[in-house]
């Protein structure tokens, strides 16, 4: 695929996929607002989170164009719309290793300049714009985290949480020794990804190559 991509594209993408990471992902719960479901999108993808998680409950995920501005193509989505996504979510997460670390105002949260970026891989879960995360999130969650709030208000909006908690924890997380940074087999799959979402007719490039292959095989 990278033979029809110029060679400053190529250069480009592998900039940065070493500015990637998975040892942080988002999973946001049951999202209903089109315009918050998209920023959040473009949040994740301008701190490098490659992962982001989205579980469809009562509410299935909207995008807004105008709002995301195409970054969904850079980030692996993963979804979850069965009878029970929340809790599927939560233990797929926790079978890959991260830590379960819900969004929340309320109850005995560590603040976000206390949180310890270095106690292992972490889900940050963040819940639906009115009642916030679901019980089951909240009952198999490992840690709370909240932002500091000196106002009247009781909450940021769900877009705006993003953006806090995940540009303070993105910093953090690259100036400190920890391994974060995707590994060979992690970036050859994403440029691969990238390249098949970003290069014309590509799913038909690679049909052609398949068959050719496939022929090869057969001589």
């Amino acid at each position: 695929m990278e033979q029809f991509a110029s060679d400053e594209r190529i250069d480009l993408l592998r900039q940065k996929l070493l500015q990637r990471t998975r040892y942080i992902c988002v999973c946001l719960e049951d999202i209903f607002q089109s315009q918050n479901a998209s920023a959040a999108l473009r949040t994740c993808e301008a701190f490098g989170i490659q992962d982001v998680h989205i579980i469809e409950d009562k509410n299935k995920y909207q995008i807004n164009p105008m709002v995301v501005k195409g970054s969904v193509k850079w980030l692996t989505l993963h979804k979850y719309n069965s009878s029970a996504p929340s809790y599927d979510a939560v233990c797929h997460l926790k079978n890959q290793g991260y830590r379960i670390v819900a969004t929340s105002p309320y109850g005995n949260n560590t603040a976000l300049e206390d949180f310890d970026i270095a106690k292992g891989k972490t889900a940050i879960f963040f819940g639906t714009e009115y009642s916030g995360i679901s019980d089951t999130v909240r009952k198999n969650a490992d840690e709370f985290i909240t932002i500091p709030m000196f106002g009247f208000v009781e909450s940021f909006n769900i877009s705006v949480s993003a953006a806090i908690i995940l540009h303070h924890l993105t910093m953090k997380l690259r100036k400190s020794e920890i391994s974060w940074q995707l590994n060979e087999d992690e970036q050859n799959q994403i440029m691969l990804q990238w390249l098949r979402a970003t290069i014309r007719n590509s799913d038909k490039i690679i049909e052609l190559y398949e068959n050719s292959h496939k022929q090869n095989e057969k001589k």
